[in-house]
């Protein structure tokens, strides 16, 4: 058994990496940023886009006027199963991993209260809403043999110096969780000519997070062993809040506009990480606990609609990021983030379109959206962490009297370029005992798609 008896604590120094860990990066935008990939049938049939039509409790996190439209109260459920196959391609090699599981993906109501007497305000109302995204997601790039690196820093069974190469054989992000999002509503309806509303989101997200590497060493047999980036596996209970609000303006029969804006989302992180430290004895392997404050950008989205008759009705979005995502400063490590989102981080935008087509008691639905990599081009690299996304969702309901059904099929596929290595690495014994604890000096990066096929279904009541 070989043992590392001296390593050299580094930042990675690569231009494309400098923060300290790649999942962080990747989280920070693709969880605690990104706009909801789930909500009610009809909203996800949609891709989303109901920012000028409202009328949906999901529409809610989009532009909060939309709880101002409801003329009768609401209920509903819905539930989501989501299928997801993620592929990694390096070099001549592709590894793929499908996931599947099924959870609640949207709860919630909207109570109507119809004014009297002379006022332009005809409803003022308040809304409800609960939405559940699963953030499951493992990402195994294959092994290329090419790649190596040399520690110069082992010794042998007898204690005698001994240099060895490790040899690349493949790479896994594996992350679990979930991202809630409860939105507390009110709105009102102005003379049927405008609808206005607000809305106080509460955030939650729950994150198990691995970086692990599997390498083999040419002077211990080839052997394999299965080191974990220093600060992982690590844990992530986390609480935000923001505000938001929004307006819907009927210019006429035809045409309707709005407009929205959400503040950031103040979140606070409580993390627990995995960490080889060395004193007087040597290395040891122990756990740490400490909290962040990461604030999310402020989002703004203009939409318009085209409603042809009571048939048909149709409705553009566009959502810009208005600020960009910032740690307090604790420390070296937020400071580290912070000046890489300065330098590397673009405002994050999103087009999405959308239509319904009623014939009697029928609804056929369907929606397109588009979002940008936030993150600059850099050399021949596209998309780097996270990348462009495309949504595009098809559906249909029924109505029977007070209650209706919905179903929707959600495809979402995102490209990007997934960045690993550069860092310290270690591994366990069986006792706990530090095995190794090495440097890998290399960056890699491997081509990704994700593509996930989610059906939803909601049930719901009109009192």
């Amino acid at each position: 058994m070989f043992k590392k008896s001296l390593t050299i604590l580094s930042i990675a120094s690569a231009f494309y990496l400098q923060a300290q860990d790649v999942s962080i990066i990747r989280n920070s935008v693709d969880v605690y940023s990104a706009n909801p990939l789930t909500g009610s049938a009809k909203f996800n049939a949609m891709a989303g886009s109901m920012g000028a039509l409202g009328g949906d409790l999901s529409a809610i996190n989009t532009n909060p006027a939309s709880v101002g439209v409801f003329i009768t109260g609401n209920i509903s459920g819905t539930l989501a199963v989501n299928n997801s196959k993620t592929t990694s391609s390096f070099s001549n090699a592709a590894n793929s991993y499908k996931l599947n599981n099924a959870d609640l993906g949207q709860l919630g109501g909207v109570a109507v209260f119809e004014t009297s007497g002379n006022t332009p305000w005809k409803f003022v109302n308040f809304g409800v809403n609960y939405t559940n995204q699963n953030l499951e997601e493992y990402i195994e790039t294959p092994a290329n043999s090419s790649y190596k690196f040399q520690d110069s820093n082992l010794v042998d069974t007898n204690g005698n110096p001994v240099t060895g190469t490790f040899t690349s054989l493949g790479h896994a992000y594996d992350r679990t969780g979930n991202l809630t999002n409860m939105n507390i509503a009110f709105g009102g309806n102005y003379d049927n000519k405008f609808y206005v509303g607000g809305s106080l989101n509460f955030k939650g997200a729950t994150i198990e997070q691995y970086d692990s590497s599997r390498l083999s060493l040419d002077v211990d047999n080839n052997n394999s062993y299965v080191l974990n980036k220093q600060g992982t596996p690590y844990t992530e209970d986390s609480n935000g809040f923001s505000v938001s609000a929004g307006i819907i303006g009927k210019i006429n029969n035809n045409i309707r506009l709005g407009a929205s804006i959400e503040s950031p989302t103040w979140w606070t992180q409580y993390r627990t990480y995995s960490e080889v430290n060395e004193d007087n004895l040597g290395y040891y392997f122990d756990y740490y606990d400490e909290d962040r404050k990461f604030t999310s950008p402020m989002k703004a989205t203009l939409s318009g609609a085209f409603v042809m008759n009571k048939n048909f009705a149709f409705n553009v979005d566009y959502s810009l990021g208005l600020t960009k995502p910032k740690y307090k400063v604790q420390g070296p490590a937020e400071t580290q983030l912070n000046d890489f989102f300065q330098s590397e981080y673009k405002n994050l935008s999103e087009l999405r379109v959308g239509g319904e087509y009623r014939y009697n008691n029928f609804r056929l639905r369907g929606g397109y959206g588009i979002s940008n990599s936030p993150f600059e081009k850099r050399a021949n690299f596209d998309d780097l962490y996270v990348g462009k996304r495309e949504t595009l969702g098809v559906g249909f309901g029924f109505d029977f009297k007070s209650f209706y059904i919905d179903a929707a099929y959600n495809k979402i596929t995102t490209n990007s370029t997934n960045v690993y290595g550069d860092g310290n690495y270690y591994s366990l014994a069986n006792n706990g005992d530090v095995e190794f604890f090495t440097n890998n000096p290399n960056t890699f990066t491997s081509k990704l798609e994700d593509v996930k096929n989610n059906v939803t279904l909601t049930l719901g009541w009109k009192f």
